[in-house]
This record gives C-alpha cells, sequence and structure tokens, in this order.
C-alpha cells in the first residue's frame, strides 16, 4: 500500500481528517514523578484507552521529535525521552491500527546527511511520514524521496502556520517577467516531487488561510497530500480549513489538519483538573465532527 493509498483507507475507516498531535509538556500533565518513561506512558495509555472506548480515532498521530529528545540526557545514559517516544508509537500501532503515525522532525540537509535523516525517520522510528524543510533545495529533498519506498511519506514545508513563516515565505520571486510569492515556488517543486514519487505532500498552516485556498487550488488535480497545522492554540479553524479545501476542489481524505495541545491538554497551564480526561475527550470529539469526510 502506498502512503497515498493509507492516507485514504485511514480517512474511509475513521471517517475523519483529523491529525492528532501527541506533544506532551510533562509540567501540565495529570501525572508527575521523576521517571519521564513512566509519567509519559501512564499518561498516554489512559488517553489512547479511552479514545478507543469512546470510538474516538483520528486519521493520524504526529509526535514531534523534539519534546521527547529534550528529555534525554544522552552523557548521563539517560534516554528516558526517547524511549517514551517509542513507547508511544508503539501504543499508537497497538490501539489505532492502520493509522499513519507521521514523525515530525523537520530535518534537513545535504546528501548522505539527509540519507541519515530519512533514515533515522522510518528505518530507526519505523514512521508512515517524515517532515523535512526545503530551504537547502533539492538536494536536500532528494534523499528523503529517492531512497524512501512507496508506503512512506515525506511532507516539506511549504506555508507554515508560525507568524513569522510570511519573513520568507511570503518574499516576492521575480523570474523574468513573471513573479509569484516564494510559497509558491515551493508548492511547484512539491508538485514535481510528488509527481515523480506520489508520495511526497506539504505543510501548509491553518492560520493563512488566503494562502492555504491558493495551494489547495494548485494540489488539488495533482493529489499532493497536505499537513495542516495551526488548528487550536495557534488560533486556526477546523471548519475554516474544510470549506477551503472543498472550495478549492482539493480531494479532501489526503489532507490532515493537525490540533496537538487542544488534544492533548487543553487546560494548558497549571495543575491538570480533575476531569482532565472529560476534557481531552470534548475537545477530540469536537474536532473529529468537525472533520468528518
Amino acid at each position: 500500500m502506498t502512503y497515498r493509498e493509507k492516507l485514504l483507507a485511514s480517512a474511509s475507516q475513521v471517517g475523519n481528517i483529523t491529525c492528532m498531535g501527541l506533544d506532551p509538556q510533562l509540567e501540565v500533565l495529570p501525572f508527575q514523578g521523576s521517571d519521564v518513561r513512566t509519567v509519559l506512558n501512564r499518561f498516554f495509555q489512559i488517553l489512547f484507552r479511552r479514545m478507543v472506548l469512546s470510538g474516538l480515532i483520528p486519521a493520524a498521530f504526529k509526535p514531534n521529535i523534539g519534546y521527547y529528545q529534550a528529555l534525554d540526557r544522552p552523557r548521563d545514559e539517560d534516554f528516558s525521552g526517547s524511549l517514551a517516544l517509542a513507547d508511544v508509537m508503539d501504543m499508537v500501532e497497538n490501539f489505532f491500527p492502520g493509522i499513519p503515525i507521521i514523525l515530525d522532525s523537520k530535518r534537513g540537509d545535504i546528501a548522505r546527511s539527509s540519507l541519515n535523516y530519512a533514515n533515522e525517520a522510518f528505518l530507526a522510528w519505523g514512521s508512515d511520514a517524515v517532515t523535512v524543510a526545503p530551504y537547502m533545495g533539492s538536494d536536500s529533498v532528494r534523499p528523503f524521496i529517492d531512497h524512501t519506498p512507496l508506503e512512506k511519506g515525506v511532507y516539506i514545508l511549504n506555508r507554515t502556520s508560525n507568524p513569522g513563516g510570511k519573513d520568507l515565505q511570503n518574499l516576492v520571486v521575480h523570474l523574468g517577467k513573471d513573479s509569484s510569492p516564494l510559497y509558491r515556488e515551493v508548492a511547484k517543486q512539491i508538485i514535481s516531487y510528488n509527481n515523480d514519487s506520489g508520495s511526497v505532500g506539504a505543510v501548509v498552516g491553518a492560520t493563512n488561510m488566503d494562502e492555504l485556498k491558493d495551494i489547495a487550488s494548485m494540489y488539488a488535480q495533482c493529489s499532493v497530500p497536505l499537513l495542516i497545522p495551526g488548528v487550536g492554540s495557534q488560533g486556526g479553524s477546523a471548519p475554516s480549513v474544510m470549506a477551503a479545501l472543498r472550495e478549492s476542489g482539493y480531494p479532501v481524505k489526503l489532507a490532515r489538519i493537525n490540533s496537538s495541545s487542544a488534544l492533548t491538554h487543553p487546560w494548558k497551564k497549571g495543575e491538570a483538573p480533575e476531569d482532565w480526561l472529560q476534557m481531552c475527550e470534548a475537545s477530540l470529539r469536537t474536532l473529529l465532527e468537525e472533520t468528518r469526510v
């Protein structure tokens, strides 16, 4: 099964295009303790079990590697964060079979270094897809694509959800008599990459609706998978994203609309309330309904 087929199958299986970000912040979790791995394992075991019992299954999961590896202390031979990430990915595969895992690591280098990062994502971690930064050009991106089996996906940063994304991504590029924003030129590259492999997607934020509509229109006929962060804490709206995708004629089941902290710790700061599990369930239920396909 190609990565594109995995996306279509999982969306049809669960009836939504939600991507659940798994980016835990230890200080706000309902369980505390010095053993990082045990704390995270307990939290996600309880949360995932409730999701399964309630029939709340998203169409993808996206752990950000930095939230876990920042908890490692390699020089003290402590790899608790990395081991916790391995546990979480195992749990996702056991609780939610057939649902893709996107490793959010935003790697990008050149030649053998990029190949090493691709091997990190797909061989070391066994993820279904990885996020990649395009700034260094084709010889940085190509190793992720050319040496990746078709069942694996690569999401290239295109128009990101952070406010500073416009600093470079919206710069106007002049090519002869034509001009366009840089993000459009990146989108053209992504289309070219995807035409070669069929498993190359784009990261486009939910916080920039004009750009999202523009890019979705470019991708509509090319079946470029979309990973859309920015819903929830960053201010993006899932119903607005769904409407934009449909208006653009984009094949909606290839998109994944991501929300992270709004699903795993919607109380944001301070101690977790007693009804933390109910809060997570309510947030997830709302997003799944808003992204129904």
